[in-house]
């Protein structure tokens, strides 16, 4: 098959199937959200720690005598009050608190790691399953399961590769710089460029080896044979899909710097997520499936592209709202997770109210309508598509992310100098916005409690797919809604109250 076929089988099974394999797109995103339950267990650690040892109260009556910043520009002033705030930390600062903070920046990276892995199996599987007329989303979950340790393999086998292939150059120029300098330089300059050639065939071997995963059900060695023998009969193919690659990113790159100064940076990031991402994956499964004669791509739809944007849209306004009102629990509890986290967060910023006040006034001023509008949808929509399908991991990332939401907005609320203004920006865009997060919350829930039972064997993988294909339309239908509360947030929030108050 060439590049051009390739392309067109891709962006048919895109169109045809974007519901039956962008889940797992989506659930990409919310790896970091994942992730960071480490940090904030450790977190949650120290402030248990402290609070029994009673080193926060002593910090809290430190602070309570520390007088307000000074109302001066002079470096000199707010240095000396910033050193004067440092006794008051000091009670914090303990060998048991720094092991706390590591053990948990070490937890975050390792379900970092884990989380990508098993992520990356599931969309690579849902990819050679909806190239095989197979429901995407019951082949992704299988996949998930069972060849995430294999995906793992790969990575650890490619950093070894980059670790060894920069590690040898350095050793050999090192060696030669030591035995004579104009020796050392002209080693330098080959060794430069072979490792660059070097590096450039470990990628390519590494960029088939995980769709040999899939396609040929191998393990890591097999995966990477299975890699090298496709490089080897198709240079061409492999070359050129290194090309589209290599060029998307850049051009991807390139929009997102392009579009930073109109607030789009947000957008580009979800759309590189959710398109690019498996626009390639769907490519060089298609490259490396036709040399195993192990794929029958879907044709095109019917519809116009327009036809079914709109159909999408209309779908998912629809399941939004069927969501809302079969699940009244679920949506009780994101409530109270928020709200209760945000009284968390005003008591816990009541220590430095007066000394580190924040102004909503001071936050939008000079701000651009279109590219507040963009930078707030982009953003929200993020948030929200993360939490949702963070809940996968047992719904307690979902909540996490409220909570750590709830403190924010409640910190944020308790250290504003104007208070009415706050309230007067926020509830124009907040009907829209606030309820539109804890759907996304309450959506982490559903997945979570599905998750659970498909891990326990009470629901079959069918029901599970059922659960992520409802969340993609969930999320579809909050898109709209955060769109509304970023054109209000962006062009009206702001100005309308000013005359007022």
């Amino acid at each position: 098959m060439d590049l051009s076929a390739a392309v067109t089988a891709t962006t048919a099974t895109l169109r045809r199937r974007p519901a039956d394999l962008l889940p797992f797109y989506l659930l990409g995103t919310a790896v970091p959200v994942i992730a960071r339950l480490g940090t904030f267990a450790a977190l949650a650690g120290i402030f248990a720690y402290l609070e029994v040892t009673g080193r926060l109260a002593a910090a809290r009556d430190a602070l309570a005598g520390v007088e307000p910043p000074p109302e001066t520009q002079d470096p000199e002033a707010l240095q000396a009050w910033a050193e004067g705030l440092a006794p008051a930390f000091e009670p914090l600062v303990t060998p048991t608190v720094g092991a706390l903070f590591a053990a948990g920046v070490l937890v975050t990276v390792l379900l970092a790691i884990f989380s990508y892995a098993v992520v990356s199996a599931g969309q690579l599987s849902a990819v050679i399953a909806s190239l095989r007329d197979e429901r995407g989303l019951v082949g992704g979950i299988a996949g998930a399961r069972s060849r995430w340790l294999t995906f793992l393999g790969l990575y650890v086998a490619e950093l070894l590769l980059w670790a060894g292939v920069i590690g040898l150059g350095s050793v050999a120029v090192g060696a030669a710089f030591l035995a004579n300098p104009l020796l050392g330089a002209a080693v330098a300059v080959g060794a430069l460029l072979a490792g660059f050639v070097a590096l450039a065939l470990v990628r390519i071997l590494f960029a088939f080896a995980p769709v040999a995963v899939v396609v040929d059900d191998a393990g890591v060695v097999g995966a990477v044979e299975g890699a090298g023998g496709f490089v080897r009969s198709n240079p061409v193919d492999a070359a050129a899909y290194l090309v589209v690659a290599v060029g998307t990113l850049v051009a991807v790159a390139s929009v997102a710097s392009g579009v930073a100064f109109l607030g789009g940076g947000p957008v580009v990031a979800l759309a590189s997520a959710v398109v690019v991402a498996p626009a390639l994956d769907l490519l060089k499964t298609v490259l490396y499936g036709d040399h195993r004669g192990t794929v029958d791509p879907v044709s095109p739809p019917e519809v116009g592209i327009r036809t079914q944007f709109v159909g999408g849209l209309r779908r998912g306004w629809r399941e939004l709202t069927a969501f809302v009102r079969s699940t009244p629990g679920h949506h009780a509890l994101a409530v109270a997770v928020a709200v209760g986290f945000g009284a968390v967060g005003w008591l816990a910023a009541d220590p430095f109210v007066g000394m580190v006040p924040t102004s909503i006034e001071t936050r939008i001023a000079g701000q651009i309508p279109p590219v507040a509008a963009l930078t707030y949808f982009g953003n929200n929509w993020g948030v929200a598509i993360a939490t949702g399908f963070s809940g996968v991991g047992l719904a307690v990332p979902a909540l996490s992310s409220l909570a750590f939401n709830g403190v924010a907005l409640g910190a944020t609320a308790a250290l504003e100098e104007n208070i009415p203004a706050l309230v007067a920006f926020v509830v124009p865009h907040g009907i829209f916005e606030i309820p539109a997060l804890v759907v996304s919350g309450a959506l982490g829930v559903h997945l979570g409690v599905v998750s659970w039972r498909t891990f326990r064997g009470r629901a079959s993988r069918e029901r599970f797919a059922d659960a992520l294909e409802t969340a993609f339309w969930v999320t579809v239908g909050l898109g709209i809604l955060l769109a509304v509360a970023g054109l209000i947030e962006g062009f009206v929030s702001p100005y309308y109250w000013r005359p007022f108050l």
